[in-house]
């Protein structure tokens, strides 16, 4: 049950069924035929738990008698219906007949005629009748099928729902979405909407039912994001002075100009900065689209703003990145970026502290930066002295201590917690700062606008000039040696190359379930061995401790290197120009927008770069998913199709978001999102008081709970 996710009468209601299977052809014990699925009326009597005479396995055995005669039944592997399911006492039976000569029914789906309290279905069909179609006498067409877990059948759901609505516990059941809301899209409200969604009359009527879950989990979760930014906009920001003009500094102080998007992208953000509140905004670019530009010219109007009439001092920026190697590169782009301007930008991780400029350093000086202590820089930083620091983790530790932090950005945002992102903008002075959300993720609109429905968005859909165009090839066991082939010529060229596989180990060979693909180690065993001798091979993965990650990392980025094995680790934020081919083993367990960022690896200079997706096994819809990876190289139609041919959970992983099925399902339904959205900000900005909506109230606060994950 725990590893369901199901601890409470509350968690039962909410486990919805998966699919429907309907009810077989009305029959009498007297007249099976077998192999018939077949509905029949009437009681059980003896049954009993036991163990099958050859195969050992448990079931329960008894008898279904109705004004006919009487019939055998048996469930296999599930001894608990013995003591579940209700004897004598009227019931519908449905299941499939067995045995020639002498038939019997297995596995049958069992409904008490009385389990469903009086009148249930009558209000599910009054709230609704435009799309609730009158029907039946209180009895399901319909069978649900619910997820399982070991040793907890669908079979138990079905029948512990059966006792829990027999229990009257709908009388205690408080609606959270308000009434007005429910009349005006038409919804039905909570107790007959379970109703119909655990033992529907129709198809039709468990379709309102998902839709009406669908709307009240996308509705408070948006409830939740609303009362968040509610929340911000009621705080104090640092003012920014002449943000624009310092921006356009920073710009012309490059050798390159930045694209119309980055421009936009600036913008809003400076715009933003002259607000009373707080920034609370979402920069989204595709691979390669610039955003630590974005981050560097708006650090940097930040830092060198002077505010009038208030004596700040210095305002300080703060970059978290979610693992070292990330943070190390962005404190070199910065290094680069403000090496002809006047910041002092330091660098903080487990494994040590740096800063930039030394001070021996003039500042027109490409110098390389200085290791120094923790507790110095610790000093500087709550002093004031050093404008900006870039770090990991390590930043949101109570000893590091900003005297004016203005301006908190995090890269690779779903890499944090909410708690975490918050514990970098913790309130330590008068002003709460400005805050910066970055992902190199394409998010489709929908998802977006539900899990960051707290922030504005900006977007770069463009991309830098010069990048090579990557090229993208789906190799079969057949052409895997053309592949092989097209790496030596990059290798020989000078050239670097990936190679990525879904799993780190071999699996083992005793579990059945175990992920059958290739291994990181393995295939690094087998390329240094039996394909590319003459090359040095590296491997790194998520298992391996933060000094091996660098030390692998800087021998690849320096070329002693040249095919470098991982798994998924090298998603986000690995920079080496000179690689230029990407091989990922068992491509077809990777989302696309995941196998996009694998590809944007290798779309960093100018060099031709390849992409060789190798799939372990081949399916009609994995083939049709990598096929629009072969033919596209536009990230957000990428996470569109993605979310569309395999849902957001496989997307962006759904023990993160602590969203349910029926809510990632909702994220394809642009409309409800909408509705959703208007209804929760219009209950949020008439300053409805939820001590009206007890319901609604706690929901939200569970809603922020599971969103706000560690």
């Amino acid at each position: 049950m725990r590893r369901l996710g199901v601890l409470t009468i509350s968690d039962i209601l909410y486990h919805f069924p998966a699919r429907y299977e309907a009810e077989g052809v009305a029959a009498q014990s007297d007249k099976l035929v077998s192999g018939t699925k077949v509905t029949l009326y009437g009681k059980l009597s003896n049954l009993k738990a036991k163990k099958l005479w050859k195969s050992r396995r448990p079931a329960t055995e008894g008898w279904f008698e109705d004004g006919e005669g009487r019939v055998k039944i048996l469930w296999f592997n599930q001894p608990y219906i013995a003591k579940m399911a209700p004897q004598d006492t009227l019931v519908k039976l449905t299941g499939t007949v067995a045995g020639k000569d002498k038939p019997y029914i297995t596995n049958p789906e069992i409904e008490v005629a009385s389990a469903l309290p009086a009148g249930l279905f009558e209000k599910a069909r009054s709230s609704k009748p435009e799309t609730l179609p009158a029907g039946g006498q209180g009895r399901s067409s319909l069978f649900p099928v619910y997820p399982e877990s070991r040793g907890i059948s669908s079979k138990w759901f079905y029948h512990a729902l059966q006792r829990v609505f027999a229990s009257g516990i709908f009388s205690r059941i408080e609606d959270p979405i308000p009434k007005d809301i429910r009349e005006r899209y038409h919804l039905p409200e909570l107790a007959a909407a379970l109703v119909w969604i655990h033992a529907p009359e129709k198809q039709s009527h468990a379709e309102a039912a998902r839709k009406r879950f669908a709307f009240e989990e996308i509705f408070t979760i948006q409830a939740a994001k609303a009362q968040e930014r509610a929340l911000n906009d009621t705080q104090i920001s640092f003012p920014i002075q002449d943000a624009p003009a310092l921006a356009r500094r920073f710009f012309s102080s490059l050798d390159f100009p930045p694209t119309y998007a980055q421009e936009r992208a600036t913008s809003e953000i400076l715009n933003d900065f002259e607000k009373l509140h707080p920034m609370a905004r979402l920069l989204e670019g595709d691979v390669g689209s610039g955003k630590t530009l974005v981050a560097a010219a708006t650090a940097y109007a930040v830092v060198n703003s002077r505010p009038q009439g208030r004596e700040f001092g210095t305002l300080q920026v703060a970059y978290m990145a979610p693992t070292e190697i990330l943070a190390s590169q962005h404190f070199q782009s910065f290094i680069e970026y403000f090496a002809d301007l006047p910041i002092n930008i330091a660098l903080i991780t487990g494994s040590g502290c740096w800063k930039f400029p030394s001070k021996s350093a003039g500042w027109r000086t490409r110098s390389q930066a200085t290791a120094i202590s923790r507790a110095q820089l610790l000093k500087w930083v709550e002093n004031g002295e050093i404008a900006m620091v870039v770090g990991t983790h390590a930043l949101i530790q109570k000893s590091v201590r900003f005297k004016h932090l203005a301006y908190a950005i995090v890269d690779e945002q779903h890499r944090f917690g909410i708690n975490q992102r918050k514990a970098l903008i913790r309130r330590e002075s008068e002003a709460v700062p400005h805050f910066l959300s970055m992902t190199a993720t394409p998010i489709p609109r929908t998802f977006a606008l539900t899990l960051y429905g707290d922030l504005d968005l900006s977007v770069l859909d463009e991309l830098p000039p010069g990048r090579a165009k990557v090229k993208t090839q789906i190799v079969t066991d057949k052409s895997r040696e053309s592949a092989y082939e097209i790496v030596r010529r990059e290798l020989r060229a000078g050239r670097q190359a990936f190679v990525v596989c879904p799993r780190i180990e071999e699996p083992d060979p005793a579990k059945m379930n175990a992920l059958q693909a290739k291994s990181a180690k393995a295939e690094a065993k087998r390329l240094q061995k039996d394909v590319f001798p003459e090359y040095k091979i590296g491997l790194l993965h998520g298992a391996m401790v933060p000094k091996e990650k660098e030390g692998v990392m800087r021998d690849f980025a320096s070329g002693k290197i040249q095919i470098l094995v991982a798994t998924s680790v090298v998603e986000v934020g690995i920079n080496v120009p000179n690689a230029t081919v990407m091989m990922v083993e068992g491509a077809e367990r990777f989302g696309l927008a995941q196998l996009h960022q694998l590809r944007g690896r290798i779309m960093r200079s100018s060099h031709p770069p390849y992409c060789f997706l190798l799939p372990f096994a081949s399916g009609q819809i994995s083939s049709k998913r990598l096929k629009a990876l072969e033919k596209s190289d536009d990230g957000f139609a990428l996470a569109e199709a993605d979310l569309e041919a395999r849902g957001a959970g496989d997307l962006f992983g759904r023990r993160q978001w602590g969203i349910s099925d029926i809510g990632m399902e909702a994220l394809k339904n642009p409309r409800l999102i909408q509705a959703a959205r208007e209804e929760a900000h219009r209950l949020v900005r008439e300053g409805r008081t939820l001590a009206k909506y007890p319901s609604l109230a706690e929901r939200i606060k569970n809603v922020s709970r599971e969103l706000h994950f560690e």
